[in-house]
């Protein structure tokens, strides 16, 4: 193994357990801050115990998002130095507006809601949730903004040997960054709705605080089933942005080889790079490819034979997660829907609680194979078509420092992840307080 290859793992190892957090704290601040608002409204003591149950597990989970996001920054000045002297005029804003605005926004409230129970009114204290909430998701937006660059780059011109900001308000409003955006907040809510339903399923099982846990239960539900029937027709349209800015990323998504008109999608697939085609090819939809990608049953999509080897994507990685986020994506409203229909009977339904309890890690799967199909999919490229990842790693760093650095990163994340699963098990089990 070189440098170039630790690197990746090193920054892939740390996006991968970095992102079983940040869709937590997106998803559950909102909801935390609607229950606040219940309470509010109501007066019912219900809600305010609910924001404080599902308070504790949304700082557990903050704190371990916190401690893992600051490596990925320290590692574009260490691995990725090359990329940062390339880029840094435009991608280091966005962070910078990221950290001085969202962020600290977001730990400055977060400490007033955590700590103001006993010290604000209701009211005062309903609005540090939303503040919360409202930050996380910001924070979320200079983030994603920053990643749409990197996937669709507008907004730049190439002078003294770097890429420099040339039109700040083309980054912004990028498309590509903005679709990247409500993919992710969608699939957040999903996982919030899910997390949610998951741990009052054990609770119903239980049966125990039925009526605590059955109306979080409808709360997951009704915002599961919601987000995931949007999250499903924003994909689509995400898939049509990636159809017209990155055809190599679609057809390595559809394993699809060969440029046609009318392209089918086939149900059964079973890629092999190796000699550039399907081992496997079954069950074809006719023209349904051509429809999804472009809304066109006669329009063209570009195959993987027509793009140079040295510019494809991982063929069979990025077919398999993208099969995987679809697959549960499907799945999501079906198990919602249910939950829905005997929304008055929980109890009653040992065996669907029991599968709602087994579901919680499918959600984060479905996020990291989303974020897998849009971070290698893209490869070569770190920035598309205008810098490859070889060229971005840094030339300072040697072999054995990022063996080093990786080997010591995951040992401690191991640890981190342990702790806040422990954590999050505790307190999911004490009985929330009236």
């Amino acid at each position: 193994m070189d440098a170039l290859l630790l690197s990746r793992l090193q920054f892939a190892a740390a996006t991968i357990f970095h992102f079983f957090f940040v869709p937590m704290t997106l998803g559950i601040s909102v909801l935390i801050a609607y229950m606040e608002t219940r309470f509010v409204q109501t007066g019912d003591e219900t809600w305010r115990s609910m924001a404080k149950f599902w308070g504790k597990l949304f700082l557990i989970n903050f704190a371990l998002g916190v401690v893992t996001g600051i490596t990925l920054e320290f590692q574009f000045g260490t691995n990725w130095a090359r990329y940062s002297k390339y880029v840094g005029d435009i991608f280091g804003s966005l962070l910078a507006i990221e950290a001085t605005a969202a962020f600290f926004l977001e730990s400055t409230f977060i400490a007033v809601w955590h700590f103001g129970w006993r010290k604000l009114s209701p009211k005062a204290h309903m609005i540090s949730a939303w503040l919360v909430a409202l930050a996380s998701n910001l924070s979320a937006v200079w983030i994603l903004i920053a990643n749409g660059f990197m996937q669709h780059p507008v907004g730049y011109v190439l002078r003294n040997g770097r890429a420099e900001l040339s039109d700040f308000l083309a980054v912004v409003f990028n498309p590509f960054g903005w679709m990247e955006f409500f993919h992710v907040v969608l699939g957040a809510q999903v996982l919030a709705g899910f997390f949610i339903m998951a741990i009052s399923a054990w609770w119903l099982l239980r049966k125990e605080q039925v009526e605590f846990f059955t109306r979080s239960f409808r709360l997951g539900m009704y915002v599961g089933l919601v987000a995931s029937v949007l999250l499903a027709l924003q994909g689509h349209l995400h898939g049509n942005e990636v159809a017209a800015h990155q055809p190599e990323k679609l057809a390595a998504m559809e394993s699809h080889w060969e440029t046609q008109k009318n392209a089918p999608m086939y149900l059964l697939q079973v890629p092999d790079e190796a000699n550039e085609r399907n081992a496997i090819q079954a069950l074809p939809i006719p023209s349904m490819l051509s429809i999804l990608a472009y809304s066109n049953p006669n329009a063209e999509v570009k195959g993987l034979k027509d793009v140079p080897k040295d510019e494809r994507p991982p063929v069979l990685l990025t077919f398999l997660s993208f099969r995987l986020m679809v697959g549960l994506g499907t799945l999501f409203p079906l198990l919602a829907a249910l939950g829905w229909l005997w929304r008055d009977k929980l109890t009653d339904k040992p065996g669907y609680l029991r599968i709602m309890l087994l579901a919680l890690p499918l959600p984060y799967l479905a996020m990291e194979a989303g974020w897998i199909v849009a971070e290698v999919g893209r490869q070569p490229w770190i920035v598309y078509r205008l810098m490859k990842t070889a060229d971005a790693v840094s030339l300072g760093v040697g072999t054995g420092q990022v063996a080093f650095s990786l080997t010591a990163m995951v040992a401690l994340y191991t640890l981190l992840g342990v702790a806040g699963i422990w954590l999050m098990a505790k307190y999911a089990r004490i009985a929330p307080k009236a």
